[in-house]
């Protein structure tokens, strides 16, 4: 049994520390959340033993995707596994845990698709579930190019540093989604402001009520068949343009 050298906990830490300063230097107010993805997925293939290639899957109201890769030849294996219905990114993800291929050319589960990974030049494969969201959730998967090519180490470290990333793509998901929100109720508001200018211009030209006003822009936008806002707003700017 190999002796424990305790520069190797010292260093495997400060690695990870490193990482754990990287990931949160991801400041979301510049990017969203694929630009943290394909971050996230280059930070490992950099820093994560054993990880020649990299791709991230995603899975979102029972859809499976590639959400970064670092590489086009694990984007082509992430959609055999997607053919498939089965692999270890979605094994990983599903389930939410890790799933190793030690030797890829001698593994036979997922109806052959280790094989695959093999022929195109990996020997290896670790994926490791990233926990996102209730309705979303997804796998972090390094391609090694030889087989056995994730130890203990490698192992323990992809732990740490999914956990770690899951907590950044988490706080990315929320902003994306907050930030998506905020522009929507932006747009209801300009639109319900305009819609109301547009009322105003009919009710002062017809004498007539704002239901009335109303009434006659949803008849337009409906035999015109075009938006009501859009409608308003050109009424608005027409009424604006005038002497």
């Amino acid at each position: 049994m190999k002796a424990h050298d305790p520069t190797d906990s010292a260093t495997t830490f400060a690695e990870i520390g490193r990482i754990f300063a990287e990931l949160g230097r991801i400041k979301l107010g510049e990017t969203d959340l694929d630009g943290v993805l394909h971050q996230v997925a280059d930070l490992a293939r950099r820093t994560l033993p054993g990880a020649g290639q990299v791709s991230i899957t995603m899975i979102r109201d029972g859809d499976a995707y590639t959400a970064a890769h670092t590489d086009r030849a694990v984007l082509v294996l992430d959609e055999h596994q997607y053919a498939r219905a089965a692999g270890p990114g979605l094994d990983a993800a599903r389930n939410r845990t890790t799933v190793a291929i030690l030797d890829a050319a001698n593994d036979e589960r997922w109806d052959g698709w280790p094989r695959l990974a093999a022929e195109a030049g990996f020997g290896s494969v670790l994926s490791a579930g990233l926990p996102i969201g209730e309705r979303m959730s997804g796998a972090l998967t390094l391609y090694g190019e030889r087989p056995h090519g994730f130890g203990d180490d490698g192992v323990t470290q992809t732990g740490t540093f999914v956990r770690y990333a899951a907590v950044a793509l988490a706080n990315a998901h929320l902003y994306d989604s907050a930030a998506s929100l905020a522009q929507h109720m932006q747009a209801a508001m300009e639109s319900r402001a305009v819609i109301e200018q547009a009322k105003g211009i009919i009710m002062g030209e017809r004498r007539c009520s704002a239901d009335e006003a109303f009434a006659m822009l949803t008849r337009v936008s409906q035999d015109s068949n075009r938006k009501l806002r859009d409608v308003a707003a050109a009424l608005v700017e027409r009424t604006q343009r005038a002497p």
